[in-house]
This record gives C-alpha cells, structure tokens and sequence, in this order.
C-alpha cells in the first residue's frame, strides 16, 4: 500500500485527498455538500465558454505568430509598436515560464532589446483564463483596472530596464 501511495505525484494526492473530503462531507453534511457541489457547477458553467474562446484564441496565435520570424520587429532599433507586439505575446504567452527562457535567449542574441523581454515576462503575469474568475471574484472593474496597470507598468519597467542596462558609448 505505501508503495502505491509513494508512487502517487503530488497533485494526484492533492486530488484524491480533495475528492475524499468531499465524499466525507456529502455523508456527514449532504445539505452543504449539495450548495457546494451546485455553486462549484454555477461557476463552471459560467467560466467554460469564456476558457473556450481564450484557448481558441491562443491556438490561433500560436498557429499563425512565428516567434523566428517576428525577432525582426523586435530589434534594437524598434519603438513602441515592438512594445505593443511584446505585450500582446507576454498575455497570450502560455506554459510554464522556463520554457520561455531559451526562446528568449535566442532572442537576445538575434538583437531583441532588454526592455521587450521585460515587458513580455511582466505581462505573463496577465492570465486570460484566469480573467473570467477574477471578474467573478473581484468584479468586472477591478480586473479591468489591474490588467490596464499591469501592462502599463510593464512598459514603464521595460523602458527602465532599458536605461539602466543600454551601455553609455
């Protein structure tokens, strides 16, 4: 039995331990499992077809946006809409963020400029699937106002970024 529960990752224990939980509550308090269970699907069903459309629309540029091709925008001698272009794929940027360093690294070496991988690591932080939940959490205006702030701190951080570490000829 160990063995088999050795073998068992993290997230799995995590899962079956949640799962467990729930079934000791729907046998100990049905009433508070049941308004549980329905508000967990009220909110599931509210999140799915925004989820849907944000994948689709992140298959969509993963698809058509080249990212070998695109380093000629991005080049030391690009403006602003190469920081339009670096926020827009820091949003839609999906993986976990290691994997971007290499890519990233090629980058840097064809010529991208330090202040549009600060700005395209800052704005992975803009989740879009988690944005139907924010609005559900936080309210409509709040999730507006933060994602605005984000991507406008990310340009004025990249632009520091950008004197601070460009060398004084």
């Amino acid at each position: 039995m160990r063995k088999m529960i050795s073998k068992i990752e993290g997230n799995m224990k995590f899962l079956i331990i949640a799962v467990l939980l729930f079934l000791v509550c729907s046998i100990l308090r049905p009433g508070i499992f049941l308004s549980t269970l329905m508000k967990f699907l009220q909110m599931t069903g509210e999140t799915i077809p925004v989820l849907l459309l944000i994948f689709f629309l992140m298959f969509v540029f993963n698809i058509i946006l080249d990212a070998r091709k695109t380093a000629q925008y991005i080049g030391k001698k690009s403006g602003m809409s190469a920081m339009a272009l670096s926020v827009v794929f820091g949003i839609f940027s999906a993986g976990p963020i290691y994997m971007w360093f290499p890519l990233l690294a090629d980058l840097k070496e064809k010529g991208m400029k330090n202040s549009l991988i600060t700005v395209f690591l800052y704005n992975r932080a803009v989740k879009l699937p988690l944005i139907p939940m924010m609005i559900t959490y936080f309210g409509l205006e709040y999730t507006v106002i933060l994602s605005a702030y984000m991507v406008v701190f990310s340009i004025i951080n990249g632009l520091l970024i950008e004197k601070i570490f460009t060398p004084k000829i």
